[in-house]
């Protein structure tokens, strides 16, 4: 019988709205056998999700989601498999928390100049880890009436040109892969299709990431049309790349993403648990 697989998933750990442990409990009502959480730069829910998986019977892939700035733009990679005490990645994560919490502050004062006031509390208000996020700030906007969704926040205030915005200072594509190798983890370039990039951009992108040693591309993601899956199966033929799937699930206030709906792996896919690189794949070898 084939396992199911949801390999993308957050918790209030980072921007998500469940705890590690309700995100896994929901994840074994969901039909999910296999469930990462890959927090954004962050791994301090997963000691509580593996209790959790331990207690529900489903099996945790401890993950983290790390942004980087590549070519001037915000992309994301997700490792799966990392160890959450390596001092490597830890320091990273130190480093990338810091700009995350200096990037809240100058939302919230851009805010406030066009006449949004107490959007840094507001923000913290909807935050139970450590990470105050854009999200955060899009959830507090909407409670505060400027906007109906999370997704009219985003296009109103938080995106590139609008009066929220602050454009991302992470680490580099070679950074993020060194953290994540040191951990001991495979990366995966997280949901491609979202990134807005030229078919030559997005190569350029995936043939860096493979130099690097990366790994496998999210083919299949809650937010890929399946013309984009098809697409993304046929870049990861190309670049040899495994292929991942995961919902990019962030809890129950975003009913169009669930945990493990997910679209089948196109047949010509090799899955990346299916992968050498994958950790029971190494225990055979």
């Amino acid at each position: 019988m084939s396992r199911h697989y949801d390999l993308h998933a957050h918790s209030t750990a980072s921007d998500g709205t469940l705890t590690p442990g309700e995100l896994v409990a929901r994840a074994r009502t969901r039909g999910v056998d296999v469930l990462a959480l890959t927090d954004h730069d962050d791994v301090s829910g997963i000691a509580e999700a593996m209790q959790a998986a331990e207690a529900q019977g489903i099996e945790l892939v401890p993950g983290i989601e790390l942004s980087v700035t590549w070519s001037g733009m915000t992309v994301h990679i997700v490792g799966l498999h990392v160890d959450p005490a390596c001092e490597r990645l830890l320091d990273g994560i130190r480093r990338q928390q810091a700009f995350r919490h200096w990037r809240a502050a100058e939302i919230a004062r851009r805010l406030e100049k066009k006449g949004i006031p107490g959007a840094a509390a507001g923000a913290r208000g909807f935050a139970n880890g450590p990470i105050v996020s854009r999200t955060h700030f899009a959830r507090y906007l909407v409670a505060q009436g400027h906007a109906d969704s999370v997704r009219e926040v985003f296009k109103r205030y938080l995106v590139r040109g609008k009066p929220g915005y602050v454009a991302g200072d992470w680490a580099s594509l070679e950074e993020v892969l060194d953290w994540i190798h040191a951990a001991g983890g495979l990366a995966v370039v997280a949901h491609p299709a979202r990134y807005r990039l030229t078919a030559t951009r997005l190569r350029r992108l995936l043939g860096e990431f493979r130099e690097l040693g990366g790994v496998a591309l999210e083919v299949v993601s809650g937010s890929h049309s399946r013309d984009e899956c098809r697409y993304m199966a046929e870049l990861a033929g190309r670049f040899e790349l495994a292929a991942s799937c995961g919902s990019d699930y962030h809890g129950p206030e975003q009913p169009y993403v669930e945990l493990g709906r997910l679209q089948a792996l196109p047949a010509s896919c090799l899955p990346v648990w299916q992968s050498p690189a994958w950790p029971a794949a190494r225990g055979a070898a």
